[in-house]
């Protein structure tokens, strides 16, 4: 799992102006993406028990955003099925900033091009799904 910052803005601005930019990536390297990544983990820890509360919570607002709508100016991400953007390859389900507007939805192009340390996590979250998708890949045969 990879949390992009790269088009994030607080009232406008880029955040990275706003709390300068080495500040800004070593937060995002190293306390941002780990604390993302680990966060079902922390719920259980927190909780003690399963984050199963978090996830429904997440599918209510996923369903929302698709069935009314995103903000035009703004957009959401979906578990959506590629058909090779971003580098994802075709038929892997993968994560995307998208724009929902009457119960479907649009990705959204990337602003510019990734960065060395953007493509290198983007490659470690396919390998990933695809390592997921094997796994599982004898009990989904029809």
């Amino acid at each position: 799992m990879f949390p992009d910052l790269q088009s994030v803005r607080i009232h406008g601005v880029p955040w990275r102006e706003l709390i300068g930019y080495f500040r800004a990536e070593r937060f995002w390297q190293n306390e941002f993406i780990p604390k993302v990544q680990q966060r079902g983990a922390q719920i259980i820890s927190v909780r003690g028990s399963s984050s199963a509360a978090s996830a429904a919570n997440a599918a209510l607002a996923h369903t929302r955003d698709w069935v009314l709508g995103s903000p035009q100016c703004d957009w959401t991400s979906m578990a959506v099925l590629s058909q090779g953007e971003y580098g994802v390859p075709s038929g892997l389900v993968s994560s995307f900033p998208v724009l929902c507007n009457n119960g479907s939805w649009q990705i959204v192009n990337p602003s510019g091009a990734f960065t060395a340390f953007q493509q290198y996590y983007i490659e470690q979250s396919i390998k990933e799904l695809e390592s997921e998708r094997d796994m599982v890949s004898e009990m989904l045969k029809f």
